[in-house]
This record gives C-alpha cells, sequence and structure tokens, in this order.
C-alpha cells in the first residue's frame, strides 16, 4: 500500500473521527474497568478537570462514552490498581501506566523536551531549579516518609501567582510541577480538591515500563498514537492534540511514517485546505467498514476539556470556546457549555448547572445549531440524553429555566 492516497468524502472522515472516539453505536451494558482502560488507550488520554458545575469534566468525558459507568472503577484503576496514572502532558490528563515510556521519554528530557511554544518557559525553568535546588532536596527527604499535600511541607509559604503562569502558591507549587515534569514525583492520591504526592518510584508499579525512548522513538509513538485518536489528521492537529507542545521534529516524522506506509495521506472530497490529511494503516480497513457498513449514531453531551473539542473544526464546522473564563458580558452560550453530539454533527448547546442542595439539573439555556436536522425525534432524544445524566450525577429532577429552541419547546420543558 506504499504511496497509495485514501479517497473519502468529508461525512466518511466525520464517522471515522466520531468511532475512534466511542461516540458510536449503542452505550456498553454495565460498563467495566476494562471499559474505562480502552477509553484511555484509544483516545489515548482524557483531560482531568476536577470543577463540578455538573459533574467533572473527565466523569462526563466517560458517561458519554460509557453510560452509567462506575466512578468507584475509575478509583481503582487509578490508586489501587495504578493502571491508570493522573499526569501534566502538559494539561493534566488520564493516562495509562503502559504508555509510561511515551511520559518517561519526556521526563527524562524536561524541560529540553518542551517546544518554542511553551515560550520562555525552557529558561525559566533552568533558572528556577538552579536556584532552589536545596528545596528540591528537601522535598524529596519529606517524600520519603511518605505522600504530602503541597501544603504539608515545611517550606510551604503562600504566595501570589507565579509569572509561569503554570503553578500557584509557593515556590513549594512551582517546584512539585517542575519536579513532576521531570519524572521525580506524581499524584499518589486525592482528597477533596487536593492532590497527595508522592516519589514517582514507590508508586509506579513494578511492572511499569520505564524505558526511555529516543526523541524520533518518542516521535513515531506519540504521533501514531494522537493520529489513531483523531481518526484522520493534519500536522497541526496532531501537534494540537497530543502530547500537545512536546514535537521537536514532527515535519520529518510524518514524512518518515508516509514513506514506510505506517499512515496514508488521503484525498477527502468536499473538504478545501492546503493541508495534507493522513490516516493511519490500521484504521484503512475501519474506514472501509464505516463506508459500507450500517451505521448506527448515538446522541452524547460533551464536557468543556472533551477529547472531541480538541480536534479539527474545519472537519465538523463547529466552533467551540469555554465561555466559563471569558467575562459574563461576552458570553453567548452560558457559563458551563455542553455540546450535543449527534451522529457525526454538533446539532446544539446545553448550560446547565447542578443545584446540589435542591438535587435539581437546571438547564440555564439551549441553543439549537443552523440547519439542524429537521427530525421530530431529536428534542425527544435532547430530553432523554439529558434526563439520562441527571441519572447519572444523582438530580432527582431536571429544570428547564431558560431559552429553548422553538421547535423543541413542546417537548423540553
Amino acid at each position: 500500500m506504499s504511496g497509495e492516497t485514501i479517497s473519502a468524502s468529508l461525512g466518511e472522515i466525520r464517522r471515522l473521527a466520531v468511532a475512534k472516539q466511542h461516540l458510536v453505536g449503542r452505550l456498553p451494558k454495565g460498563p467495566t474497568a476494562e471499559d474505562i482502560v480502552s477509553i484511555i488507550r484509544d483516545l489515548p488520554y482524557v483531560q482531568w478537570d476536577p470543577v463540578t458545575v455538573v459533574a467533572q469534566s473527565h466523569i462526563i468525558s466517560f458517561w458519554s462514552r460509557l453510560g452509567a459507568f462506575r466512578t468507584s472503577d475509575l478509583d481503582r484503576l487509578m490508586w489501587h490498581d495504578r493502571r491508570v496514572l493522573l499526569h501534566w502532558i502538559p494539561i493534566a490528563s488520564l493516562v495509562l501506566t503502559e504508555d509510561y515510556p511515551i511520559y518517561h521519554s519526556l521526563m527524562k528530557r524536561y524541560p529540553e523536551s518542551l517546544t518554542r511554544s511553551w515560550g520562555n518557559h525552557i529558561p525559566r525553568a533552568r533558572q528556577f531549579l538552579s536556584k532552589h535546588h536545596e528545596l528540591r532536596k528537601r522535598m524529596l527527604r519529606e517524600l520519603e516518609k511518605g505522600p504530602l499535600k503541597s501544603t504539608e511541607f515545611r517550606d510551604y509559604v503562600r504566595t501570589k501567582r507565579n509569572e509561569d503562569g503554570w503553578s500557584s502558591g509557593s515556590d513549594v507549587s512551582t517546584m512539585l510541577f517542575h519536579m513532576h515534569m521531570s519524572g521525580e514525583v506524581m499524584v499518589v492520591g486525592r482528597e477533596g480538591n487536593q492532590n497527595f504526592w508522592g516519589l514517582s518510584e514507590d508508586f509506579l508499579p513494578d511492572w511499569a515500563v520505564r524505558k526511555e525512548l529516543s526523541e524520533e522513538e518518542f516521535e513515531r509513538e506519540a504521533a501514531q498514537k494522537a493520529i489513531r485518536g483523531l481518526g484522520t489528521a493534519v500536522l497541526r492537529e496532531v501537534r494540537y492534540y497530543f502530547p500537545p507542545g512536546r514535537y521537536q521534529n514532527l515535519k520529518a516524522t510524518m514524512t518518515r511514517l508516509e514513506e514506510e506506509s505506517v499512515i496514508h495521506p488521503m484525498s477527502v472530497d468536499g473538504l478545501g485546505g492546503k493541508d495534507k490529511r493522513y490516516i493511519h494503516d490500521w484504521d484503512v480497513p475501519f474506514l472501509e467498514s464505516i463506508r459500507t457498513g450500517t451505521w448506527e449514531p448515538r446522541m452524547s453531551l460533551l464536557p468543556p476539556f472533551d477529547n472531541m473539542l480538541r480536534q479539527h473544526s474545519r472537519v465538523f464546522g463547529f466552533d467551540y470556546v469555554r465561555e466559563q473564563f471569558l467575562p459574563k458580558e461576552k458570553r453567548r452560550f452560558g457559563t458551563y457549555v455542553l455540546p450535543i453530539l449527534w451522529g457525526d454533527r454538533f446539532i446544539g448547546r446545553i448550560d446547565p448547572q447542578l443545584d446540589k442542595k435542591e438535587e435539581k439539573l437546571v438547564i440555564n439555556s439551549i441553543h439549537a445549531e443552523p440547519g439542524v436536522p429537521d427530525d421530530k425525534e431529536i428534542p425527544f432524544m435532547v430530553r432523554d440524553t439529558i434526563e439520562r445524566l441527571s441519572d447519572f450525577i444523582g438530580a432527582k429532577e431536571v429544570v428547564y429555566r431558560g431559552p429553548v429552541p422553538a421547535a423543541w419547546k413542546s417537548t423540553l420543558r
């Protein structure tokens, strides 16, 4: 298949992307811990965010792919089995311990494993580590006695947010970030919204592979995982998706993978643009099965940090802004906006909030996207999907308090 260009329509690569993201077909019955592992393996990370306007973003991401899974399964995978790690890639994410060589290689080269997109973080990191090497030694000695929260270190003194923008609190917090990025410490537990930090050598299971990949080996492995997680991708999408800001020679890496027929260029009917799009060789048969098989769309509500929202907006024609970070007067759709995915199209957005005291899921607004299919079943599916989410997070009632599309009003009230 060397040199072969794979042809596909825009609709086909949309469906491939949705399928690769586990957002198509029927939800599994009785989802297990292995289903959680399978999702992380294929994506190949799930962004972690502890904010609970509705539920934590990563919890909604798993729910959208698994339905009513047991969150205790995820806790066990993280803190007991240690098959799932909470790691900064640099965004806080859930990753698999089986992929540890990818992260280990970046850690060993930190901060030189960062790219220019990090601005002046590299010289700042070098300067900080050089200036505070005694602090690092003291913190490592304290951790030899057992895990600690950042506030429990002897040197902890809360200060204003650091200039690097990546850490807040004292020099202890900044040092924990650098020590995590270099692989010396990791998150070994949680209490409320606080991390427990421990020595990586104590927390990692014996079976974790500590092989250090070369820069070229890392890029080959990581780029393939990114392309497979996305379904298809152009170079900038790979760079942005996984792991962001860590490729030094991605263009050369992609060229070599193409020459070896590990990935193939694509011709996509209905999608303009100068950038070359690729598909992984393993996914070519999958694309063909999508083209010739039965398509079973599913409706999903996606959280603000979901993987689907980090990928090719041009392919789906959907722009998403995390409006919780905007001033109130600049928000168009709400505060904590969840896009509605129906099959291979984004058809709307909801702005929900969990009222924990009243045990109600309050829907502040619902907005339909332009050109939503005129299907009488859609509002019923939107209602049923919202109710499934409500049941999962423990709300006893769904309350609609804001604007709703006119065509959906009789159903969503």
